[in-house]
């Protein structure tokens, strides 16, 4: 019989509500016990409404008393690598909201814990766990559209000052980065996903708008380790707000349009001879149950993980690849110069921080 794991939460704020929905979809798997906030009635008033039967205040106490198998972690991004330690520390798998870390060197940090304890923690990335994303993945990786050739990343969000006015969000200490780090991550995660690995990465970041420390735009041209190109845009100055992504490849155009989450309904294949390529169109059209772009898809995967006590799919080489990617598109737009895969070690200034120490050269208006 499949055990019942002992899950708590950590961060009530609007994302704590998606994670309450992707635990009332595995009913029997996962049990919520616990919130935790350090504003005590915001904490109650979430437990309240989600039928959580415990609030807390203190994270290390909530740990300590309730043993969670589980820990889904909601809070601000600064706090996110310790957390994580914290959780596998206690005997506990982290599921993390992004960022997962600052920098290479806390990523190092939370992967030595998993060694140390043989817990893990995943990063919330849940464009990879939609159905119909796995269905074109695998049409992709067994060559049925051809070579991709052309990508395109748009991560195109609108963001007002009421958003900035939260006291952690535009600052480098505490958010990381602009749209690049906590908006666009997504669906740069979801591109990588797709395309396999980066081999290079030349960027610029500007703040055109905002009054933040951070940037609010970011542009990159990435060059894959199979000799594809991509063209990344990530904003939070676009009034008409769409997440769009688009591979070219020699037999088709595949395009996947939404906003916050995805179905099958918002993917579209264009081939290049609808006759020619009949077989093609066919296979396409075999796309499994329909489920969403869900932290309920991702969290099922975590589970199955936990299950068979494997590493999760978004832990380990998977969140290693999008945070290196993350801090090689900063380097390059501080540095002007292009970034390679794997050049970013140990006494490198950005392998400590995303933004290297030049976070101060230009960036607030």
């Amino acid at each position: 019989m499949n055990k019942t794991y002992r899950v708590v939460l950590v961060g009530t704020g609007g994302i704590g509500d998606a994670h309450v929905r992707a635990v009332s979809t595995l009913p029997g798997r996962v049990q919520l016990v616990a919130a935790c906030d350090i504003d005590a009635k915001r904490a109650q008033d979430f437990c309240t409404r989600s039928g959580i039967p415990t609030a807390y205040t203190d994270y290390a106490a909530m740990l300590k008393t309730e043993r969670p198998d589980l820990v889904l972690i909601a809070a601000p991004p600064a706090l996110h690598a310790d957390m994580s330690i914290a959780a596998m520390e206690a005997g506990a798998w982290a599921l993390c909201e992004k960022p997962l870390c600052s920098s290479l060197a806390e990523l190092d940090r939370i992967q030595a814990a998993e060694k140390r304890t043989g817990r893990f923690t995943a990063s919330v990335f849940q464009m990879r766990f939609a159905s119909s994303n796995v269905h074109v993945r695998s049409l992709l990786n067994a060559g049925r559209f051809g070579r991709p050739l052309v990508a395109i990343c748009h991560t195109l969000w609108y963001r007002d000052a009421a958003y900035y006015a939260v006291p952690w969000r535009g600052k480098w200490a505490t958010e990381f980065g602009g749209p690049t780090a906590s908006q666009g991550i997504h669906t740069m995660d979801h591109l990588l996903h797709l395309m396999g690995e980066w081999a290079e990465v030349r960027a610029v970041i500007d703040n055109l708008y905002h009054k933040i420390e951070v940037e609010d735009l970011s542009m990159a041209h990435v060059k894959f380790a199979n000799g594809a190109r991509a063209s990344i845009v990530n904003s939070t100055v676009s009034p008409r707000q769409e997440t769009y992504l688009r591979l070219d490849c020699e037999r088709a155009t595949v395009e996947l349009t939404h906003l916050y989450a995805y179905k099958q309904e918002n993917w579209k294949c264009t081939p290049v001879d609808p006759v020619a390529d009949a077989p093609l169109m066919a296979a396409w059209n075999q796309f499994p149950p329909d489920v969403g772009s869900t932290h309920g898809a991702q969290l099922e995967s975590v589970v199955a993980s936990m299950d068979a006590n494997t590493p999760p799919a978004t832990g380990g080489i998977a969140a290693r690849g999008t945070i290196e990617f993350l801090t090689a598109l900063y380097k390059s737009a501080f540095t002007g110069a292009p970034v390679t895969r794997g050049s970013i070690k140990p006494g490198d200034p950005f392998y400590s921080a995303l933004h290297g120490g030049m976070a101060t050269k230009g960036m607030t208006q």
